[in-house]
Order: C-alpha cells, then structure tokens, then sequence
C-alpha cells in the first residue's frame, strides 16, 4: 500500500475546506444576486412621454374627493382601504379632445413599494401599464407581457386574478398589489368622471 505523508494530508484537507468555502461562497453570490433589490426604471416624465405621443398636451389635475367618494371607490375596486382625498392625474389633449388619463399609483408589495403608471383611454379602459418603480427584488417582479394582459380592460368582475388576469408562481404578492391597483385607478377614474363633486382643477 501506497503510504501518504502527513504534510500531504494535511494539504488534502485544506485543499477540501477551501473547495467547501468557494461553493458556500458561489451559493451566497448566487442567492444574493437573486434577492437583489429592485429598482427605478423610469422617471415620471419618461412614462408620460410613453402615454402621450408627440402632438399632444399633457396637463396636470387635482381633484379632491369626499369621503364618501373615497367610499364609493373602496367599494367599485373591492379593495380594502380607500384612496388617498387628493388626487393628481395627467390628462392627454390633442384637437381639444382628450385621448387619456394617466395615473401614477404607489402601494406596497411585500414590504417595499412598487410605482406604476395607468393609461386610461376615453372609454374608461386600461391603453397601458408601466413600472415606474419596483423595490423588492427583481425577480418577484412580472415580466413586461404580464403586466399587458391589462391592456383593453374595464373595470369589471373579469378584472381580477384567476378569471382575466393570470397568476405567476412565484410573484404572488405583486400581482395581486398590481391587480388591486389597477382596479383603484379604474374607480377613480370612473368616479372623477361621473361626478361633478369631484371636479377637477
């Protein structure tokens, strides 16, 4: 039999921890760099350029909604708190026609917020989403053709996950943050628009 020295087991040995240590400090790396934090991918100013084409006016609204207008909305978005009294939006004009109404709403996902933008077109259905922001890590975050099955929705009961909006194994929380937030921007827009109380200035 073959005998081995005792410096080389020794180098053997040490050889084994460091190959242990490189692996524990790949798996880190590795675990690290999927729970990295999100991140802002658009400014305000760039998702507006997104909604509004060249040619057409962007203002800037307020409204102030009464408590029970707050109420009102709670209940068309079946949601469980109520929006915010004031209210900013951006309104698109061409040929003095409006053409949409983009809405930016921010709401906690797990523990960080997401911001996004809602187009709203004349009909009162969804023309587009987009993330403005996402501060948990990225890969609770939806790829971008999740977020288009918004596209061309009204706020109806088909709204919602498992009936016209897919769910995603793995982002559970976001979606239905995003979902809820979507169906709050429909109600507010629904409301603005159908009440003269609620008038924009």
């Amino acid at each position: 039999m073959r005998k081995v020295l005792p410096e080389t087991l020794i180098g053997i040995r040490a050889a084994r921890r460091a190959g242990r240590v490189l692996i524990l400090s790949a798996l880190g790396a590795l675990l690290s760099a999927r729970r990295a934090p999100g991140k802002v991918f658009l400014t305000q100013d760039e998702a507006l350029r997104l909604a509004f084409p060249v040619g057409v006016t962007v203002e800037r609204r307020t409204a102030f909604l009464t408590e029970e207008q707050q109420e009102q909305v709670r209940r068309l978005a079946r949601i469980e708190s109520p929006p915010e009294a004031l209210v900013a939006y951006y309104v698109g004009v061409r040929d003095g026609q409006i053409v949409g109404t983009a809405y930016f709403d921010t709401h906690r996902v797990r523990t960080q917020p997401e911001t996004i933008m809602v187009l709203v077109d004349p009909a009162g259905k969804v023309a587009r989403v987009e993330v403005l922001s996402f501060l948990e890590p990225e890969d609770y975050l939806p790829l971008p053709r999740w977020f288009s099955q918004f596209q061309g929705r009204q706020l109806d009961d088909e709204l919602s996950l498992q009936r016209g909006i897919h769910p995603v194994a793995g982002a559970t929380l976001t979606v239905h943050a995003a979902t809820d937030a979507v169906r709050r921007v429909l109600a507010l827009h629904r409301v603005l628009h159908s009440e003269p109380s609620a008038a924009p200035r």
